[in-house]
This record gives structure tokens, C-alpha cells and sequence, in this order.
């Protein structure tokens, strides 16, 4: 296991039961391969899912053809394949979800020079992407107006009490996770927002982030995806994610920008 990540972070809550499992006697692509067959998973087409080495991926074939195609998820010996593989154990069914989504896109198009709004918003959402649960009350709904404004100092210093009770942060991109071996400032998520009702907070970590995989999945299935999902949203401005989270942090508006106007023809 990397020895470079502090998994005491708030921001690897989502993957670090995962993480947990891992042992330093057996390499984690191996360890992973055996969680996921312990687990059952499998492709949108049946297949069980194993993570192979880089190797194994053919010259010429697309990286999410090839895992539509045998369930083999081609992983490097780096970071960012790792935490690749952290989410596909963690949120196995909106990952199928997305590779399902490219596969069927490159399909239909070819791998082509331009992935296409659709690959294109299936790539941030697994790359960079972080699911904000907030209650369905009027307190979850006015956060999430506030984020999606841009009004930071509203919804993470105004509203920081509705963080815990009424809305959570659970990471999804393995980019964003990556990044956030060495955080800073300025690192900002693609946030979709899910909305839940109060049985999703009377949960179980464990339950919960079983709904939230089984939601969000269902949602991609039902209405597909498009860039225009995601509001910003800077990880170390959620509350209690960094120290020192004063009016000043905040107030930096080469991080916290505010929302530009839109432009009148």
C-alpha cells in the first residue's frame, strides 16, 4: 500500500474500508483482484471483474472497451491507478455504470480524437467527481442554491451546521483523490448533488454509501449525464476539512470565485 497517503483524511472516508483490507505481502493489484471476487463484482456484461496489469491491454484498444469487453481493469503500478481501483470496490455499480456509458459511446462513435459531450461528462465524473448528499429539507435545498451560486461564504460559513446533519461529501474521483495526497487550496471538485431523505441519515456508513452507490447508478441509467450536472465545489472548504477555515480562508477569491455574469446577446 502507498505509504504517501495520510488515510486519516477526511476526504478517503468514502474508499478507506477498501484501503483497509490491504496487506504490504501482496502487491494491490492483486489484493484488489481478490476483494472483488470476494465481493462478487461484475461488468455491465457479466463478466467478473479483476484488475490486470497495463500490459495486458492491447495496442490499439480503448481502456474502457477493454474492460466493457473482458472485465480486466488494466492498472499501473502509480497513484492514480490505485485509487482507480479503490473506487471501483467502493462504488461498483456507478462505475459499471460509467464504463458501460463509454463503451457503448466508443461503440458507436470510435475512440476518435473527441470523446463527445457524453464520454466527456462520464470522464469528469470519474475522474473528478464528488457526490454531496443533502436531506430533502429546506435546509439541504438552500445549501445547495448557495453552492451552486457560488455564495461561498453562505453555504460553507452561514450554513457549516448543515454539514454532518443535513448534507455529506463523499469523494468519487480517483483524480481528486490523487490530488489529494499533497492538498491544496485551489483543488475543486465536479459536485453532483444527490438529494436523500431522512432514512439516509439514520444510516450506517456502511448502508449509506451502499444507497448512494445504488442511487447515483440508477439516476445514470434513467437520465444519463451531462456536463451541466456538476456545480465546483473546493474539497478543503468543506467544513472541518482543513484547519483554520476562518472568514479570511474563504474570502480568497483566487479560490472562492465568485460566479461570473452571464453574458447578455
Amino acid at each position: 500500500m502507498p505509504q504517501s497517503i495520510d488515510w486519516s483524511r477526511p476526504w478517503y472516508e468514502s474508499v478507506r474500508d477498501a484501503a483497509g483490507k490491504l496487506t504490504a505481502d501482496v502487491h494491490f493489484r492483486d489484493a484488489f483482484s481478490a476483494q472483488a471476487a470476494a465481493l462478487g463484482l461484475r461488468n455491465h456484461l457479466g463478466l467478473p471483474l479483476s484488475f490486470v496489469p497495463q500490459e495486458a491491454l492491447p495496442d490499439g484498444t480503448a481502456y474502457e472497451a477493454f474492460i466493457g469487453a473482458t472485465g480486466g481493469v488494466p492498472t499501473r503500478d502509480n497513484l492514480h491507478d490505485f485509487f482507480n481501483a479503490l473506487v471501483w470496490l467502493s462504488f461498483p455499480l456507478i462505475k459499471v455504470r460509467l464504463n458501460a456509458l463509454q463503451a457503448a459511446q466508443i461503440a458507436q462513435d470510435g475512440v476518435g480524437k473527441s470523446r463527445g459531450p457524453a464520454r466527456d461528462a462520464a470522464t469528469i465524473f470519474d475522474e473528478n467527481a464528488a457526490l454531496l448528499v443533502v436531506r430533502d429539507c429546506d435546509s439541504g435545498h438552500r445549501l445547495t442554491e448557495a453552492l451552486r451560486d457560488h455564495r461561498w461564504h453562505d453555504a460553507f460559513v452561514d450554513r457549516r451546521a448543515s454539514f454532518g446533519p443535513d448534507a455529506q461529501v463523499w469523494l468519487f474521483g480517483h483524480a481528486l483523490m490523487e490530488k489529494l495526497v499533497a492538498p491544496r487550496k485551489a483543488i475543486t471538485a465536479h459536485t453532483r448533488v444527490v438529494v436523500a431523505g431522512d432514512d439516509f441519515f439514520a444510516m450506517g456508513h456502511h448502508a449509506r454509501r451502499a444507497w448512494l452507490d445504488r442511487k447515483v447508478a440508477e439516476d445514470l441509467a434513467d437520465n444519463g449525464l451531462s456536463t451541466a450536472d456538476f456545480t465546483p465545489m473546493q474539497a478543503l472548504g468543506v467544513p472541518g476539512w482543513w484547519p483554520d477555515q476562518d472568514d479570511a480562508f474563504y474570502a480568497d477569491a483566487t479560490v472562492f470565485r465568485p460566479k461570473r455574469p452571464v453574458a447578455v446577446k
